[in-house]
């Protein structure tokens, strides 16, 4: 069952075609990759996913539904939930306020203190909750990012450049952790780091000049040739 889909998906920037036609089909419970150059459109696309970009041409379905036209916080309320590439916590919010706010949605109550502390442990952020976020390193920032999307148990997380700024203990803690999120949710992951990709995706999807350049397996595209010649290096 496909849970998220696009058709002719398009955005042009003054006559600059950023995405170009792009059918994309997203199962339920996949992990997918999409990488690709720099300015290969990965990030308009993901606007234009999310709501925050409105196309200038396509569609977008969500479990079946067109939700071209959604705002971005419908589109939460179905069950989207978004990181972004550069961090947007609260700085001068605590860990757990942070948490807590993104949650609000859906918690209530008592079972709130409990829902953060367990998003929290999932994503391996062990700093005090009470600390203020502003204060974290910009890796955790990253971990905080994902805990707030993980509070809201959605059916579909969507992870932009989430390995930025983390150690490489905690990269490999973040293949883990993946695994573990794509029990309960469906993943789509925007990623430079290729271990991370080739090692936690069920499926790539490589974006080059604002088009689908190739999709496959993550042996497929390591080995394909067009992959290797745009991105991944003919070395």
């Amino acid at each position: 069952m496909t849970l998220l889909a696009t058709r002719g998906l398009s955005k042009q920037f003054a006559g600059l075609h950023a995405v170009e036609n792009v059918d994309f089909d997203l199962p339920k419970g996949q992990v997918r990759a999409l990488i690709g150059p720099n300015g290969a459109g990965k990030t308009t696309f993901v606007g234009m996913l999310c709501g925050r970009i409105e196309p200038s041409a396509g569609t977008v379905r969500f479990d079946d539904r067109d939700i071209s036209d959604l705002p971005a916080h419908k589109r939460i309320n179905l069950g989207m939930a978004y990181t972004f590439q550069i961090t947007s916590v609260f700085a001068n919010l605590t860990i757990a306020e942070n948490v807590a706010l993104a949650g609000r949605r859906r918690l209530h109550g008592d079972v709130v203190d409990t829902a953060v502390a367990e998003a929290l442990a999932l994503v391996g952020l062990h700093e005090p909750p009470d600390r203020n976020a502003g204060d974290l390193s910009y890796g955790h920032q990253r971990l905080l990012e994902i805990a707030m999307g993980v509070v809201q148990k959605p059916r579909l997380l969507i992870l932009d450049e989430p390995t930025q700024g983390l150690a490489d203990s905690e990269i490999e803690a973040f293949k883990a952790l993946i695994r573990d999120l794509s029990a309960s949710a469906t993943i789509l992951l925007i990623e430079h780091n290729m271990a991370v990709v080739m090692e936690t995706a069920d499926r790539i999807t490589v974006l080059n000049f604002g088009q689908v350049l190739a999709e496959g397996t993550p042996d497929e595209v390591r080995a394909d040739k067009a992959v290797q010649a745009a991105y991944l290096g003919t070395g």
